[in-house]
């Protein structure tokens, strides 16, 4: 992969359909509503409700979703909204968070890039916009050491990624690409075996032998190598200043019309959130695993919790760019059509929020709302 362009706007703006392949993100299956009171703690009995009664949010239990892990798990987005009430649904799938976001399920969610491209282009920009970040970085590339000692040797060698048409799927597609060898997309076959496999899955794939390494984001890589596999490459060193969206948060625009309050205080939420993460990192580490045993009911042990985290950095930033790279990415791959990405940002709700905290305004790369 070349150094990173940060000027792609021209060559995506040509507007076509996306195709009908999911583009995914870190994980898979199916919702799970998480509604409880605890998140409550703190907040007045008579607190003031904003212009809606609840605001339902979704996000992912992963490591990659800290900053909606930590804020729901330490009352940090309840403590913004006063009266009105955090509902939340976690997903272990792109596509269903965005079924749930079309169908009202939800009002705002995190998620990674290929599903938010997804979701807006085959709406025809009509169901979501992209209002903030919230986390770079966290994948990587890790193989058998015994059978894979350098970046040219993963020719001929089965690699993993979560889905086809994922936002790992494309970014390894696109490094075969620039290693000169050939796969096809959609089969997998080719130079490299791409080897689609559920992250829940790709620990087992890995121990028995069926795949020899993969592309893959924490803590998925780090239990791979609490398997004795080896990082043979860190996504982020890729990446101009080793940056690359991996968390976006989206709203549909139904909501974000209708109660434009209820939104900026989730983004004050999230951006205060973030503060409390970077204020003190191992006890934000501590909360996120807490949050992930409550979901999961099994918290990452040491050896796989701290290199996970200590690869992912939240951020504010939607890194408007690399989203916009991604995509361009997904095109060169065969993956997807040019799409037209006009509109799918508005950070005006964000900018505002940073702009009274005395923060610099994040940038949408061209790509904001009009």
């Amino acid at each position: 992969m070349p150094a990173i362009r940060t000027a792609l706007r021209a060559g995506l703006a040509t507007a076509a359909a996306l195709p009908l392949l999911v583009l995914a993100a870190c994980s898979y299956g199916s919702h799970k509503d998480t509604t409880d009171d605890a998140r409550k703690a703190g907040v007045a009995a008579d607190a003031k409700k904003l212009s809606a009664d609840s605001v339902k949010i979704g996000y992912f239990p992963n490591l990659t979703h800290a900053t909606a892990l930590i804020g729901v798990q330490e009352g940090l987005f309840q403590k913004e909204l006063g009266g009105t009430e955090v509902k939340t649904s976690t997903f272990n799938a792109g596509p269903s968070e965005i079924e749930a976001l079309n169908a009202g399920a939800i009002d705002i969610g995190w998620i990674g890039p290929s599903p938010a491209i997804n979701g807006y282009t085959k709406s025809k920009g009509q169901n979501l916009r992209i209002i903030g970040g919230s986390a770079s970085g966290g994948v990587k590339l890790v193989v058998n050491p015994d059978k894979i000692k350098s970046l040219d040797d993963v020719k001929g060698h089965r690699i993993a990624t979560p889905q086809l048409g994922n936002t790992q799927d494309v970014a390894f597609l696109n490094w075969i690409a620039e290693k000169g060898w050939k796969v096809d997309a959609q089969s997998g076959k080719g130079d490299v075996s791409v080897v689609r496999t559920d992250n829940k899955i790709t620990p087992d794939a890995y121990r028995s032998g069926s795949i020899d390494g993969a592309w893959v984001p924490e803590p998925t890589a780090s239990k791979l190598v609490s398997q004795g596999a080896k990082v043979l490459l860190d996504e982020a060193d890729l990446w101009a200043d080793k940056e690359f969206v991996i968390t976006n948060i989206i709203v549909s625009q139904k909501f974000l019309k209708a109660h434009p309050d209820v939104v900026e205080a989730v983004l004050r939420g999230s951006v205060k959130t973030n503060d409390w993460i970077k204020a003190d990192p191992g006890r934000a580490k501590a909360s996120a695993n807490a949050a992930l045993k409550k979901l999961s009911g099994k918290a990452l042990p040491a050896d796989v919790l701290d290199p996970a985290w200590k690869s992912i950095r939240t951020t504010d930033d939607p890194l408007a760019a690399t989203l916009g790279i991604e995509a361009d990415h997904a095109v060169k791959a065969g993956l997807l059509k040019k799409p037209d990405l006009d509109g799918i940002y508005d950070l005006a709700p964000l900018n505002k929020v940073l702009k009274g905290l005395g923060r610099p305004a994040v940038a949408d790369a061209g790509f904001g709302v009009k």
